[in-house]
């Protein structure tokens, strides 16, 4: 059966539909050719001069890929998972979990071996405002500006010295072949992850029930349990990218563990929960039910300042 994959245009997401390619061309003993990926400039790729908040947050790297699904013209779009929505589109299904990279962020920097060594008000490049608020949470004597395009770019921003250091995600240097610029890998526990950030997610319609169940086969169980948890936190904490929010989970046998954590925009503000589990027969509930309850109670305790932010405040 061919199947049409639709991708971003960048490397980075390239490489990963290259990816989602070679698993189901190993999956049917079939040729690559039989899916062909076509790429696609999303509104969020067309978006270099601001940050992605500012201009309507998350959706901005899906929205095409969604709507050459509902006509019909690719059957399935591959993603990384935490550019995702909360809420799918109508019409459209997460189809399958087929990979995660290690979720950690890189430390890159020529003047500083991780956060802790940089000197006083050195400036940190980042277009994501959780790392904003992490490092700042961390190092509140730092300056942060944005640094916004492919991962390329903003290297080679970094080694013109136009910045002193920036964060970028393990799983697309990785993935791009690029892991050995990372300067150092920054622990979990210091600066947990964005929500499924790492993970890849194929997406299709709902009612394509033969691209579902070949995707299917691709899913890996472990991480699609985790990625649940990660969600339903985000969805509980009402979470875009206007909102610094951090959760990572991890399956280990029948246990999952858990951190999630919201912050403040100048990391002033951080509340946070850890908790372990067994998983009940129903592993994806234990995981949705165990998120959803650790982002209420974070929403509950940070209480109006939490409200103050998704009114334009903080």
């Amino acid at each position: 059966m061919k199947i049409r994959l639709g991708s971003r245009g960048s490397p980075l997401a390239l490489a990963q539909s290259r990816t989602v390619q070679g698993l189901l061309a190993k999956c049917a003993n079939e040729s690559e050719d039989r899916y062909p990926i076509e790429s696609f400039v999303t509104t969020g790729d067309r978006i270099t001069d601001r940050r992605l908040e500012e201009a309507g947050g998350k959706g901005l790297f899906t929205k095409e890929l969604d709507e050459a699904l509902l006509d019909n013209r690719v059957d399935a779009a591959v993603h990384s998972m935490k550019d995702l929505p909360t809420r799918m589109p109508p019409g459209l299904v997460i189809a399958c979990v087929p990979s995660r990279e290690d979720p950690r962020d890189a430390f890159i920097s020529a003047k500083a071996m991780d956060l802790s060594a940089l000197p006083g008000g050195a400036v940190i490049g980042t277009a994501s405002l959780r790392r904003q608020a992490q490092a700042l949470n961390l190092r509140p004597d730092l300056r942060v500006v944005t640094l916004r395009g492919t991962v390329q770019t903003r290297v080679r921003r970094l080694a013109e010295g136009e910045i002193d250091a920036t964060f970028l995600a393990l799983a697309g240097l990785n993935r791009l072949g690029l892991a050995d610029r990372a300067t150092a890998l920054v622990p979990i526990d210091l600066m947990p992850s964005a929500p499924c950030q790492g993970a890849l997610a194929v997406t299709c319609r709902e009612n394509d029930r033969a691209t579902i169940d070949i995707l299917s086969q691709l899913t890996i169980r472990q991480f699609e349990i985790a990625t649940t948890a990660e969600r339903a936190f985000l969805d509980a904490l009402d979470g875009s990218c206007r909102t610094p929010i951090a959760a990572y989970a991890r399956v280990d046998g029948n246990a999952l563990s858990f951190v999630g954590e919201l912050l403040t925009p100048d990391g002033a503000h951080r509340w946070r929960r850890t908790e372990q589990i067994r998983l009940g027969t129903d592993p994806h509930a234990s995981a949705e039910i165990l998120g959803r309850r650790l982002g209420t109670e974070i929403r509950a305790e940070a209480g109006t300042e939490f409200r103050a932010e998704r009114t334009g405040g903080w």
